[in-house]
């Protein structure tokens, strides 16, 4: 162990091996190698949870990122078998500061580090998190690479390859992280509807939330067609969360506007809020930085409630809290917005059952304020059945 690691009480991650964080701007970060070692490139963009890491890197929204943790202490309790949103890691790669020396915790299998490591998952450690998290705030979200071991090279050398890389604005992504085939999820009791699920980034949670409120959930790939769709006669549709610009979901987009034109119940929830709100003619717009953390107000406009989400988006749709707008199916409204910047958080149709939300109703780590929002889609399935 060196002398820096000793003094800052800290454990050898992967036999100290260097590593640098380097942004296209050429600001540099030194650290040390946390899971596999190597090159990876991506957006850096960073999450203010404190908890519920392992749903974050298994969040198919993070596909094309590397994820900042702005909590000190990472991995504390390990990694188990239960907790994925998905199948594998998506993340491209992962900064921490304080990795945890040993996880704590009755259901962890193995480390954060070695979980990194079986899914060649580039990160890097001892990074001051801080003062990155306060860079990307100021300048925004950027491309940026994680180098390690033999792929450290020059500054200059590094700062090209990020440049050399693709920006998040115009990334179509969602099509590599959907299903390939539809899938069945199915109650263990009685089946009260059945929904159509547009797969552009499904997390687990989300059949599960469904299956207890008596939902059979057919999970189709992002290609589908209307007649894939039409073919289970479904009750309601949903559009999931997913990566990348929503600008670029024509097929998405254009399926949507053929549910509502049909007015068939619909439900969206972040980047499915994005789909939504482009077929009833909103804009969308890369943010500065985004939302990501588990600690994000929103506002209901019809309400006035407050409830303290879980986010992961870093584009949004354009509009104003509140604002009435004529849709090519009738009215429509901006029904959510965040207090901090007035982002637009949710859009409902006035005139045909469809209604979206951008954030997580469903996530695993919570909060759970937004939970209700399922039973709000079973009520407009009752009220079309």
């Amino acid at each position: 162990m060196d002398r820096t690691a000793q003094d800052q009480g800290r454990c050898p991650v992967n036999a100290r091996a260097q590593a640098a964080l380097v942004l296209e701007d050429g600001r540099v970060f030194r650290g040390a190698a946390y899971g596999a070692q190597g090159r990876t490139l991506g957006e850096a963009v960073f999450c203010t949870g404190m908890t519920g890491y392992q749903e974050t890197l298994t969040d198919p929204s993070y596909h094309g990122q590397i994820v900042v943790q702005t909590a000190p202490q990472i991995g504390n309790t390990g990694w188990n078998d239960e907790d994925d949103e998905s199948s594998k890691i998506w993340v491209n790669g992962y900064v921490v500061r304080d990795p945890a020396r040993t996880p704590s915790n009755w259901r962890s299998r193995r480390t954060l580090d070695e979980e990194l490591v079986r899914q060649g998952i580039v990160g890097i450690a001892e990074v001051d998190t801080r003062s990155l998290t306060r860079h990307l705030r100021e300048l925004g979200a950027m491309r940026a690479g994680v180098f390690s071991g033999d792929a450290l090279g020059t500054v200059d050398d590094m700062v090209a390859e990020v440049l050399a890389s693709p920006k998040m604005e115009g990334a179509d992504l969602a099509g590599q992280v959907s299903t390939p085939q539809p899938y069945v999820v199915s109650p263990s009791g009685e089946v009260r509807f059945r929904v159509a699920a547009l797969d552009l980034g499904i997390k687990s949670n989300t059949p599960r939330q469904m299956v207890k409120r008596g939902i059979e959930m057919h999970v189709l790939p992002s290609t589908s067609s209307l007649d894939d769709l039409l073919a289970i006669e479904p009750d309601g549709v949903f559009l999931s969360n997913g990566p990348g610009d929503p600008a670029t979901t024509t097929h998405a987009t254009e399926l949507t506007k053929q549910v509502l034109g049909r007015e068939i119940p619909l439900f969206g929830i972040c980047f499915g809020n994005q789909v939504l709100g482009r077929a009833l003619g909103l804009g969308t717009y890369k943010m500065r930085y985004g939302h990501r953390g588990i600690n994000i107000p929103v506002i209901d406009v019809a309400t006035r409630s407050v409830a303290i989400t879980a986010q992961n988006h870093g584009f949004a749709l354009e509009g104003e809290p509140g604002q009435r707008f004529e849709s090519p199916f009738g009215a429509a409204q901006i029904s959510h917005y965040c207090p901090n910047d007035d982002t637009v958080e949710g859009v409902r149709a006035l005139d045909v059952p469809a209604f979206s939300v951008q954030y997580h109703p469903e996530a695993a780590a919570g909060p759970h304020d937004a939970a209700p929002l399922f039973d709000d889609f079973v009520s407009l399935m009752e009220k079309k059945a």
